[in-house]
């Protein structure tokens, strides 16, 4: 049984086929996933889906992405939605995205430590987006996170150091499908090197299918080609990686 711990089956992507894909991935040995929100819209969307189907969660969020125009009544609507339902088991994705720099970096950083603070408060995980910002990502969850909040890196993008590092302050590591990418050394090395006990593996569906899926629209049942890679490369079982990974997931999320 595997575990995606990031899927966004809520996407537009998933509209027209959206009931199919939750029987294909029964059928799949998918026994749970986690489907993060990126603004209300979304972070209500995900609630209402996992409070259909008993396997799956759902998280809450403003992506940085989404934080040029929202204010602390927004935050507030997050907070509200987080103690709707049971199946909220984080708040996110929230973080920051210097590639895109489609907020500004101030804004970004002024809502990830507000968010943050929101998931302290509740005392739930939060889910960290990071593309090309991993200096003041690491410094504000060092700051910020408290010792007993659970903190992931999804996507993880990283070198081998830095999620030592983030190990360190309690925060998981999520190998994405990226690991299958050809010459993607950065992350097979992250995925080798790591403790077991602090990694999880996502799809970070719709983007980002994997080898030999590369080109159609992702799902969690491809989650598969993840644990086989770190299978191959960590040279255990894979089995052994489900199992892990599922646990850890379980663990993470509370569930």
């Amino acid at each position: 049984m595997l575990f995606d711990s990031h899927a966004h089956i809520t996407d537009e992507k998933f509209d027209e086929d959206r009931s199919e894909l939750v029987q294909l991935l029964r059928d799949n040995n998918i026994s749970n996933v986690v489907n993060p929100g990126v603004d209300t819209k979304t972070s209500i969307d995900a609630i209402k889906l996992a409070e259909e189907f008993d396997f799956i969660y759902a998280a809450v969020g403003y992506h940085p992405h989404e934080v040029e125009n929202i204010t602390d009544k927004d935050i507030e609507r997050i907070k509200e939605l987080a103690l709707s339902s049971k199946k909220v088991v984080a708040i996110g994705e929230i973080g920051l995205d210097y590639y895109y720099d489609f907020s500004p970096r101030e804004t970004q950083k002024e809502f990830f430590i507000k968010q943050i603070q929101l998931a302290n408060e509740l005392r739930l995980p939060f889910i960290v987006h990071d593309r090309d910002a991993h200096g003041d990502c690491f410094e504000i969850i060092k700051k910020y996170k408290a010792p007993e909040t659970g903190c992931v890196l999804h996507c993880y993008s990283g070198e081998v150091e830095l999620a030592k590092e983030y190990i360190k302050l309690g925060c998981y590591i999520s190998i994405p499908g990226t690991i299958t990418f050809k010459n993607n050394r950065k992350t097979i090395e992250v995925a080798k090197q790591i403790p077991m006990e602090y990694m999880l593996i996502e799809t970070d569906s719709p983007y980002l299918a994997p080898v030999p899926m590369r080109g159609k629209r992702n799902n969690p049942s491809f989650v598969k080609y993840v644990a086989e890679k770190i299978s191959e490369e960590r040279n255990i079982p894979y089995e052994e990686v489900c199992r892990i990974t599922r646990e850890n997931a379980k663990k993470f999320f509370g569930v």
